[in-house]
């Protein structure tokens, strides 16, 4: 899951250092969909686009921080953008 998106960010790696350090960056597929100052405008921005499609949202780095939400992945908890609450 998600391998033509990593790829695609490593692909672009070292140029998206020089441009957009320490940002948030949003791929699906091979685009670069958006570049954020946090983690919260990113995700808001992927869900808002993509809904339940998988994205990669990846700080813009050379050392990669690995995150996991298991209940995400489980399916245990889920992100509708369609309901309101």
């Amino acid at each position: 899951m998600l391998e033509e998106e990593r790829q695609f960010y490593a692909e672009n790696l070292a140029e998206w250092i020089k441009t957009y350090p320490g940002k948030f960056a949003v791929v699906k597929g091979r685009a670069l969909i958006g570049v954020f100052d946090t983690i919260e405008e990113a995700i808001t921005e992927a869900a808002r686009r993509f809904g339940l499609d998988s994205v990669l949202v990846r700080r813009v780095q050379v050392q990669q921080e690995t995150v996991s939400v298991p209940a995400l992945t489980l399916g245990i908890l889920r992100a509708d953008t369609t309901r309101s609450v």
